[in-house]
């Protein structure tokens, strides 16, 4: 079930044609059970849904969603649109932090195109104090965000971040790269289809390779964060941490919007920080996919949502 569901949910997000009709369709209404997990298609929605999680004591970040931008003109619109982003945010008085993902700025161009953008983002950030996180896409893409991510951390950027899937082989080895640099890592199971060659394909092995990586992180990284909804892992990391003598702003949980409301606010009467991914934007619908995906769980709340709107 687990890794079929994945391929079948990542097959849909990868269709034109749905993108097209839901881009559409989907958010019009902004009262769709899609929008339990999107927070709208403008900036203006994202920044009042920010708002109303910060005024519950939750972190957040905000995702301006896109992807596989395939054109020097497309990324460096995405490129400025982020630009855009932090004067919003500033302006608005919410938390400075953004995730972004390195096809939406040219990594599908060239290198230096992707590193150019990058820095266009990163420069303004420093300045106003925002945090970015570099969000990793599928296994053709880890080596070189992680390689364009070290170019900048090399010109001393220290405002940004990256994540890591634990799904794949090889991320033990890239848990000790970053920690070894000092680097804040992003650490999730892994939303894309993979092959056995690259990735663990039970959802045992995941959990245990993820329980794994985020004991490294929390012991031994740079303020990580801890990305998932499984209350018992989080349950399995707060018992490690607390048996460890780790004090609890040593790392976050991080949580996707509108997803385990009800976790996220006992995480955060518990002492822990907790902060949320917040996506907004018109090309929503990959990322909403893979969100069901990811965790077939969602597969049913969407249908329930949807049984009962009609």
């Amino acid at each position: 079930m687990y890794a079929g569901s994945k391929a079948f949910f990542y097959a849909l997000s990868r269709s034109t044609l749905l993108q097209r009709f839901a881009s559409r369709y989907g958010l019009a209404t902004g009262d769709s059970f899609v929008s339990r997990f999107i927070a709208g298609e403008t900036v203006e929605t994202a920044i009042d849904a920010s708002r109303r999680l910060q005024s519950r004591g939750l972190l957040v970040t905000l995702d301006h969603l896109g992807e596989r931008v395939r054109t020097t003109e497309g990324a460096t619109a995405a490129t400025t649109e982020y630009v855009r982003l932090m004067d919003a945010v500033a302006e608005a008085g919410i938390e400075r932090n953004i995730s972004l993902k390195l096809t939406q700025i040219g990594v599908d161009v060239d290198r230096a195109t992707c590193v150019d953008n990058l820095r266009r983002i990163l420069e303004p950030a420093a300045r106003r104090e925002f945090f970015v996180r570099i969000d990793m896409e599928n296994s053709p893409y880890t080596e070189q965000t992680l390689e364009i991510f070290e170019t900048l951390w090399e010109h001393q950027y220290r405002n940004v971040g990256v994540a890591l899937q634990a799904y794949l082989h090889r991320s033990e080895a890239d848990v000790r790269r970053m920690n070894e640099l000092g680097a804040r890592v992003r650490l999730i199971k892994g939303a894309y289809k993979e092959p056995p060659s690259h990735a663990l394909q039970q959802k045992e092995d995941v959990d245990a390779a993820f329980m794994r990586l985020a004991r490294m992180l929390i012991e031994q990284g740079t303020y990580p964060a801890i990305a998932t909804h499984d209350e018992g892992i989080i349950e399995d990391i707060r018992a490690y941490a607390a048996r460890r003598g780790l004090a609890k702003d040593r790392f976050e949980f991080q949580m996707l919007f509108g997803i385990r409301r009800d976790l996220q606010a006992s995480l955060v009467a518990a002492g822990h920080r907790v902060r949320v991914y917040v996506p907004f934007g018109r090309e929503w619908f990959p990322y909403f996919m893979r969100r069901l995906g990811e965790r077939p769980a969602n597969v049913g709340f969407v249908l329930k949502a949807l049984v009962r709107e009609r």
